[in-house]
């Protein structure tokens, strides 16, 4: 089996961080293994920080924790530059710099739980699953 390209959008790393009982903690506990490789830009992980350090996002982990988990991540993940903006393409902003950077790392997927905010992404080459979908599809759950 080879490792997927993938973005994690923020949702998936705020509900993995909430609680171990879901599929986005299932997915975040298989960082680092053959199963997938995650991509990462300087605007998602700025992202990543802004939201997960949000007064009671995560309010059982300090900010140092959150920061051990970056950490990990970042040492797990592959670095990527955007030289080419698609704005506006979807509705948010922020969701763009999730498109962005599944586009510029040639990822045949982004991991959402907010499959409608990336409608159209198809005509990328990218495909919108949410967290329990791509472990079902990498046999990893059923």
């Amino acid at each position: 089996m080879h490792a997927d390209k993938i973005v994690i959008d923020t949702n998936v790393l705020v509900a993995a961080l909430r609680s171990k009982r879901g599929a986005s903690y299932a997915l975040l506990k298989r960082l680092g293994t053959a199963l997938y490789e995650p991509q990462i830009s300087v605007p998602l992980f700025i992202e990543y920080e802004s939201v997960l350090k949000r007064t009671d996002m995560v309010s059982h982990l300090s900010h140092a924790d959150i920061d051990s988990v970056l950490d990990y991540f970042l040492s797990c993940a592959e670095h990527r530059r955007i030289y080419f903006l698609w704005r506006p393409f979807l509705r948010d902003a922020k969701d763009d710099l999730v498109l962005e950077l599944a586009v510029e790392s040639s990822s045949p997927f982004i991991v959402t739980h907010n499959l409608k905010d990336f409608a159209g992404v198809e005509q990328f080459g990218v495909r919108a699953l949410k967290p329990q979908d791509y472990l079902k599809m990498r046999g990893v759950i059923e």
